[in-house]
């Protein structure tokens, strides 16, 4: 046998092979994979299926944030928010998984966003770095609050049906954005002289060739899925991404035709794979010029609101995700749940110092849970594609919503199992729940849901 510097080939080779092992075993005790029932190639591939679930508030934060002016006439533009809300989406996602340890992707929180783009920016009058400084000023807030236990100590109390309800409501959730986001169902638009406000389709019909990729979408994901293919989810947005790139290519171009067209993203061959991202809006922003701006108790009430969005809407979310991921205990809560809070309360403070509003806890972090997420690492693996995202914008992009949609109505469907855990024959049970499961989707909220049930 021949010899090396430090012994014999086989002595080097076994020790090469010895220290790959004893890297990835650290790396399984610190995520707790075999622990939590999962492996490596899971992790990183239910990852990368959470990204392009979550990948399409890259193109549609920017459409809410980057197209409204402010007081001063300013626009934040969509390029520089596009390239933001990747980066937020990165950092905080990452950090969740390292210290949280959860596969609960993070990024821009919708509804949030909405409200700070048309009450704070558009309405009140504030300017961009006025009101991403009351974002930032939430955030800390909501940081101190789950430091001193507060938010935890609510987080636990909810009752066992409730926890359950809002794991069920949330499937309907993001079961309706799905289907919504693919034009599979949309919104009347003379809503009021009707009494039915949402349609089949294109004004009831379901003749356009992006909902038909939806429905064969929905369809290759929940057979599948029924199949217990590994890795199901994933395949089924990339198999579906490219029906849709052949039929853009073949029949199209979609993308001009008046409610015919793809909803966000065009499946088409990119120019070009990356570009340099524009980053010059991080840290521009004011944190204290909204109270002269609009006063201090105009400003107070603002950021109030900014805290129960926040506060409820990832307490939800973490509790549907936790329960699809059997992870929680048997009183249905959370192991380490006040990092969990604190690392998400950061996520506020993160997305206003860059301008991409408030990063929560992502609910359709559910797609990479239902195809085997079960630790941070999956975590990591998608922070790092939202950081890669960046520089690949065009690349990403090809994935329209109507293929990713389909994973969003799935994971729904898995989620509604949950409602057997509640006891509808007791109608003082039975009401606060359905109220929140139902409130959900009809309002577009989380945090309606939930507060509606738990007044109730």
């Amino acid at each position: 046998m021949p010899e090396t510097a430090g012994g014999t080939s086989a002595d080097h080779q076994q020790k090469t092979s010895g220290d790959a092992t004893s890297q990835l075993s650290a790396v399984d005790r610190f995520f707790h994979i075999t622990e939590r029932r999962s492996t490596v190639g899971t992790e990183v591939r239910a990852g990368v299926v959470t990204f392009f679930a979550m990948a399409y508030i890259i193109i549609l934060n920017p459409l809410i944030l980057g197209t409204v002016e402010d007081v001063n006439g300013d626009v934040l533009g969509t390029s520089r928010v596009a390239a933001v809300t990747a980066l937020a989406a990165g950092v905080m996602t990452i950090a969740f998984g390292i210290f949280a340890r959860y596969p609960f992707g993070i990024a821009a929180g919708l509804g949030i966003n909405t409200l700070v783009a048309v009450t704070f920016v558009a309405t009140e009058g504030l300017t961009w770095p006025q009101a991403m400084g009351l974002v930032v000023i939430d955030g800390i807030i909501i940081v101190l609050l789950a430091v001193t236990g507060f938010r935890e100590a609510v987080f636990n109390a909810i009752p066992n049906y409730m926890k359950a309800a809002i794991s069920v409501g949330i499937g309907m959730f993001i079961a309706m954005v799905g289907v919504v986001d693919s034009g599979f169902v949309t919104r009347v638009p003379d809503a009021a002289n009707t009494t039915v406000p949402v349609t089949l389709g294109d004004g009831g019909s379901l003749a356009s060739w992006p909902t038909v990729i939806f429905v064969a979408g929905l369809l290759i994901c929940s057979i599948l899925v029924a199949k217990k293919v590994r890795g199901g989810l994933f395949i089924g947005i990339i198999a579906t991404t490219v029906i849709a790139m052949i039929l853009q290519a073949v029949a199209g171009p979609f993308d001009s035709e008046a409610g015919k067209g793809w909803a966000m993203a065009t499946p088409e061959i990119p120019d070009s794979l990356g570009s340099v991202p524009d980053l010059s809006l991080v840290g521009a922003v004011d944190i204290f010029g909204g109270f002269a701006q609009v006063g201090a108790l105009s400003a107070c009430l603002l950021i109030f609101t900014l805290v129960l969005a926040n506060f409820f809407d990832a307490m939800g979310t973490m509790t549907a995700l936790g329960k699809q991921a059997q992870l929680v205990d048997k009183q249905g809560n959370l192991p380490n749940l006040r990092t969990a809070l604190i690392v998400e309360g950061a996520g506020a403070v993160v997305g206003g110092s860059v301008s991409a509003s408030s990063n929560t806890v992502f609910v359709d972090s559910a797609a990479g849970i239902g195809d085997g997420a079960r630790t941070g690492l999956a975590n990591v693996v998608t922070g790092l594609i939202f950081l890669a995202a960046m520089f690949l914008t065009p690349l990403y992009s090809v994935v329209p919503i109507e293929a990713a949609g389909p994973v969003l109505v799935v994971v729904g469907a898995m989620m509604m199992a949950q409602i057997t855990d509640i006891d509808f024959t007791k109608l003082e049970i039975a009401l606060p729940a359905f109220l929140t499961i139902v409130i959900m989707p009809y309002t577009y909220s989380i945090a309606n849901g939930i507060g509606m049930g738990f007044i109730a």
